[in-house]
């Protein structure tokens, strides 16, 4: 209607220049008025990321093996690249890649489940042993808990489970419902993978043109950032991992700590939690020691685990790093302590490479100029920046 006067939305903030006088205007200081500006913007920021976190915990099972298969690809993309770079074909150098990935998998646990099982024997006698230790410290005062005291509490546990055999049986079920969630996440990974290293480029292009024409440069170029910063921490935090992992290993070893392979194992899927992660699997190396090796090993186990974790945030990242994954340490301790309290160990696991990769993009939006690459980002160098 012509005899409309009611103000546009674009003039809603230049109603405080335009009426100076105004005695509502006048009554709000303009520090107030600028931080309600940004408080308001930034709630509707805060309740976007709440749904967004909501819908991913909602979707848990689908969300966390579609991000690990991301990562996956990550680190297998590069491979695949480096033989497409050698005339291999493009299905032949995917699977090849695939198949690596893979090999690599089973062989760690092939490896682990061996020398687990040619230790077994020299274990059951360590276990004999400290049993009789835990019985002897247990029997002492202030404890006293005797065989006859100890048998009792075994069989009022036997009750237990008699009179709550349902519950059990349903825990039971549920045990193996998760089984079938895992194997199924497995399967997800899998065909995230494959069709992130076979069509990425062609699923980031249908993405971006989902946004406005005018912002679709701009997303492609932070999109293409964050992933270039996504490959690199993958590959740093993998090599990393697999130091820490031969360092405690190999000095689990050499003071005669038993499954000093398994051990080493545990460090270095653990070390993929930026230094969090490594502290807490090198424990695990240092409870071992200590029930099997007695307190002076165990000691010799932490100082070990210490001055790896300090090699490791002191000189492997800042020296490897470099300017590849810009995030301050105190960024991630804070990130994956975060991520621990909101979504658990998924949440730990992903805090980092989420934060990594969110940086990267948006100072790369921030700074992006049509036809101008961003300074050390190789996101307008090729099309293949992308899985």
């Amino acid at each position: 209607m012509t005899g409309d006067k009611r103000p546009r939305s674009d003039d809603v903030s230049s109603m405080w220049r335009d009426h100076p006088n105004d005695p509502a205007n006048a009554a709000i200081p303009r520090g107030l008025r600028i931080g309600a500006a940004f408080t308001w913007r930034l709630l509707a920021i805060a309740a976007a990321l709440a749904g967004i976190g909501l819908l991913a915990y909602l979707l848990s099972e689908i969300v966390i093996p579609f991000l690990i298969g991301i990562i996956v690809a990550a680190l297998l993309v590069p491979l695949s690249t480096f033989l497409q770079h050698h005339r291999w074909p493009k299905w032949l150098a995917i699977t090849v890649a695939l198949l690596v990935g893979i090999a690599v998998v089973v062989g760690l646990l092939l490896l682990v489940t061996e020398r687990v099982l040619t230790t077994l024997p020299k274990l059951e006698r360590q276990v004999n042993a400290l049993g009789n230790s835990l019985n002897s410290l247990l029997a002492t005062h202030p404890l006293g808990l005797t065989a006859e005291k100890i048998n009792g509490y075994i069989s009022d546990i036997v009750l237990w489970l008699q009179h709550n055999a349902s519950s059990v049986a349903l825990r039971a079920a549920g045990a193996g419902k998760r089984v079938v969630h895992v194997l199924e996440g497995i399967f997800i990974i899998i065909f995230v993978t494959l069709f992130a290293m076979i069509d990425g480029a062609e699923i980031w292009a249908w993405i971006t043109r989902l946004f406005p024409r005018r912002a679709r440069a701009r997303i492609d170029f932070a999109g293409r950032a964050g992933w270039h910063t996504l490959k690199e921490f993958a590959r740093i935090q993998i090599f990393v991992a697999a130091i820490d992992a031969v360092a405690i290993g190999f000095g689990a070893w050499a003071i005669g700590v038993p499954l000093a392979t398994p051990i080493a194992a545990i460090v270095f899927f653990g070390a993929l939690v930026p230094i969090l992660g490594s502290i807490v699997a090198g424990a695990a190396a240092v409870v071992i020691a200590l029930l099997f090796n007695g307190w002076t090993n165990a000691l010799i186990m932490l100082g070990i685990v210490l001055l790896v974790n300090q090699i490791e945030g002191n000189v492997l990242h800042p020296l490897i790093t470099g300017g590849a994954v810009k995030v301050h340490p105190l960024g991630i301790v804070l990130g994956v302590t975060a991520g621990a309290a909101i979504g658990g160990i998924a949440g730990a696991f992903f805090a980092v490479p989420f934060i990594a990769t969110a940086n990267a993009m948006i100072n790369a939006a921030a700074n992006y100029h049509r036809g101008v690459p961003v300074r050390g980002s190789p996101a307008s160098n090729s099309n293949k920046a992308t899985p």
